[in-house]
């Protein structure tokens, strides 16, 4: 005995318009978090550490900064562009890094170079 084959309902019709990309990355955000934190803790090794990681991320947030500005940067060079909590979360973290170094410096909490006394 055969048994007849239920019927499904027909797929709904495509949408009408195609889903844009997606225009604002928030990926350096927790990216940025983790360089904050991974610099607060090596600053006890080294005041340069924290310095530098906090330049690194200032270059970096001015990059993106430029990169929001630009009209021609979405498909030229960009899919995405960084969003502005993004950029806010790289440029606060930059400054913290640079001001906990600044603090390690004047506190004395860390040698500039490890394995040499500070002052």
């Amino acid at each position: 005995m055969v048994r007849p084959h239920k019927h499904h309902p027909p797929h709904p019709p495509p949408s009408e318009t195609p889903a844009e990309p997606k225009r604002r990355s928030h990926a350096a955000a927790p990216v940025a978090a983790v360089i904050l934190l991974a610099g607060l803790l090596l600053g006890a090794y080294s005041i340069l550490i924290p310095a530098m990681l906090g330049v690194m991320l200032l270059w970096t947030g001015g990059s993106f900064l430029s990169t929001r500005m630009n009209p021609f940067s979405i498909g030229f060079y960009l899919t995405t562009k960084p969003s502005w909590s993004a950029m806010g979360v790289v440029f606060l973290s930059s400054f913290l890094l640079l001001l906990s170094a600044y603090l390690y410096l004047v506190r004395g909490l860390a040698p500039l170079v490890p394995g040499v006394p500070g002052p």
